[in-house]
């Protein structure tokens, strides 16, 4: 049993079934927003798993494909009778049209982008209260050209003379354009008045019932006995291990291997919140010489992540034999990896081991208390335990660490050299108010060394590129436009104060075709 198959019974449900759109998680995202549950589901559900499932609603997502295409995404039609409020939003609002007998077709001009919206009937369900007017976001090809016997045009827009549509008596809607999105300004009310008026659904994900519910489920699963978690001081792992603490208290031990490719005190940061505020049973592992060791004459940047993954493995396996009577381990795996590792789409299978990828022989079951929540609910409920906002609100961090960051063979006076500048960064940046502004924000140390001039000796020094991006997902990035004081006063400090370091250079790519790291 996981929290994801156990934590929504007594929560209303929403299932988004996933027709290949990329803003299927936005969708569910958007719905949990408005405190409901949602789930996102494959393209073939069938109607008896969704029956099971017991959901008060449905929504069709978008999608690439022509409904009207020989090899295009259908839905089992059973679903539509079960009673159960559906909401078709572009592709799926033409699949809904197409499924019950109204018509799509090719129109002559496709519609992208911005478009005004125009409410056609004062009675329309989704746009109650809501002005006759307003901008929407458009992305289609194909439109509605004649809606399903039941159903009545609502709403239209330059390019789409059917952009919304209704049939209250079967719950059943349908909207060219996508309200999920911030371009659509009364996109989340519309979704709204589905979710509230229509489904009738009650607040009931909340933050605070999140971890009710968690905690339920854990201590079903667990019962009284002992569990070990992979603990890295990062907010996945942190989040995790505070439910299952807060869940069974003493029976949790959390392994900390600090490899010591860390930011600077963040080992000891770890150690006072899990040790000292929590009351966690920790196992502070401290292998930086070992690691070190491993990486030695180390160049290539995959062979260091090898070299860091499969030492961290060895070092976990032999703490973790120590607890010979522990029988589950803790896992942050969230929903986003849930969803790639189920979806048909998926591009790439993800292996979710947070914690580098476990040797098999350590036959653990797994306690994932955080696989039904994305990673703003995670924060969220982070900052609800109690974890201090250092860690809740930590900038994504790469598992290997500082190694990574080390372009070139890593070393004990390379890492401190960084540790030391990218303290400043961070500073800086935070004094700014720029923390939460940036996706990420860091310092880059290229193994190479160039001259300078500092007072009146030549040096001869390392460079560092200080990077820092925004991004929403981390699936492309921009370079962070940072006020020229910030850059100024990032540069002096570091040269000044880092002895190493002679020049600062600012990374403006973008991704793609850049990285957001450089290895």
């Amino acid at each position: 049993m996981t929290y994801g198959q156990a934590s929504s019974g007594d929560v209303d449900r929403v299932l988004v079934v996933d027709f290949g759109a990329q803003y299927a998680q936005l969708i569910a995202r958007r719905v949990r927003e408005a405190h409901v549950f949602s789930e996102i589901v494959p393209r073939d559900i069938g109607a008896a798993e969704v029956a099971d499932r017991a959901p008060i609603g449905i929504i069709l997502s978008g999608g690439p494909a022509s409904v009207y295409a020989e090899d295009a995404y259908r839905i089992d039609p059973a679903i539509l009778d079960l009673g159960i409020p559906v909401l078709g939003i572009c592709y799926g609002h033409q699949l809904l049209a197409a499924t019950l007998g109204g018509e799509v077709a090719h129109s002559d001009g496709a519609e992208y982008g911005r478009a005004d919206l125009t409410v056609t009937s004062p009675d329309a369900v989704l746009f109650h209260d809501l002005p006759e007017e307003q901008p929407v976001w458009m992305s289609h090809k194909d439109e509605v050209v004649a809606v399903p016997e039941g159903f009545t045009a609502v709403a239209t827009t330059p390019g789409a003379a059917v952009a919304a549509m209704e049939c209250p008596e079967r719950g059943l809607y349908g909207v060219q354009f996508h309200p999920e999105v911030g371009h659509t300004p009364r996109g989340n009310e519309i979704l709204r008045h589905f979710l509230h008026q229509v489904c009738e659904a009650r607040p009931t994900w909340t933050h605070l019932n999140i971890i009710e519910h968690s905690i339920d489920a854990i201590r079903a699963q667990v019962g009284d006995e002992k569990i070990i978690c992979g603990l890295s001081g990062g907010v996945d792992s942190s989040v995790a291990a505070a439910i299952v603490q807060r869940a069974v208290g003493d029976q949790l031990t959390c392994i900390f291997v600090d490899h010591g490719l860390m930011r600077a005190d963040e080992g000891e940061q770890v150690e006072e919140t899990f040790r000292r505020n929590f009351n966690v049973h920790l196992v502070h592992v401290k292998a930086e010489d070992r690691f070190l060791e491993r990486l030695a004459g180390v160049t290539d940047p995959e062979e260091k992540r090898k070299a860091i993954g499969e030492t961290f493995i060895r070092v976990f396996e032999e703490e973790a034999r120590k607890l010979s009577d522990a029988r589950f381990l803790v896992q942050g795996t969230l929903y986003p990896d849930v969803i790639e590792s189920g979806s048909k789409d998926a591009a790439k299978i993800k292996s979710h081991h947070n914690v580098g990828g476990l040797p098999d022989d350590l036959a653990f079951d797994l306690v994932e208390p955080l696989r039904d929540l994305f990673k703003d609910e995670v924060r969220a409920v982070g900052e609800e335990l109690g974890l201090p906002e250092e860690i809740v609100w930590r900038q994504p961090f790469p598992g290997p660490g500082l190694a990574v960051r080390v372009i070139g063979e890593v070393t004990k006076e390379r890492l401190d050299i960084l540790r030391a500048a990218d303290s400043i960064i961070l500073e800086e940046i935070t004094r700014a108010g720029l923390y939460n502004e940036v996706w990420q924000s860091f310092g880059v140390l290229p193994a190479i060394k160039s001259v300078g001039v500092q007072g009146d000796f030549r040096t001869y020094a390392y460079p560092l590129i200080l990077r820092a991006v925004t991004s929403d997902d981390a699936m492309t990035a921009d370079w962070a436009r940072l006020p020229y004081e910030v850059l100024e006063r990032i540069s002096s400090r570091v040269i000044n104060e880092v002895e190493g370091i002679n020049r600062v250079a600012y990374d403006i790519s973008s991704k793609p075709p850049s990285t957001i790291e450089w290895e």
